[in-house]
């Protein structure tokens, strides 16, 4: 997997996939109507919750051919809520704060909503 980098006056940075899913990571936690990642058992087909800590997990971040990012979100979700609604906040905020974080544009931001959890 290509690693985002840009070229500067002083150098190259390069910013490592890891970072920018644990950035998007916790910009999708702090969004309205998400309770956090899903990691999925393929053999099972089951989405369980991540803990905060492994959130990475449920999160796949690539560059596409035009070198901008495409970000995967494996998701869980409040009962009760506008799945669109929360889908759309999550959009907008991830786009927004990553791309100012990073300086690379986000080309598409692909969400998976693996399941529904009620809140006490």
């Amino acid at each position: 997997m290509k690693t985002p980098s840009m070229n500067t006056h002083i150098g190259n940075i390069s910013i490592d996939n890891e970072v920018i899913a644990q950035y998007a990571g916790s910009v999708a936690y702090e969004c309205f109507g998400i309770v956090g990642m899903a990691g999925v058992n393929m053999k099972e087909g089951i989405a369980t919750l991540l803990k905060r800590e492994t959130m990475t997990r449920g999160i796949s971040v690539s560059l596409s051919s035009r070198k901008k990012l495409v970000i995967d979100f494996h998701v869980i979700v409040s009962y009760g809520v506008s799945i669109p609604a929360v889908c759309q906040n999550l959009i907008e905020s991830v786009t927004y704060q990553v791309e100012e974080f990073t300086g690379i544009e986000i080309e598409k931001i692909n969400i998976y909503v693996e399941g529904v959890k009620l809140i006490d």
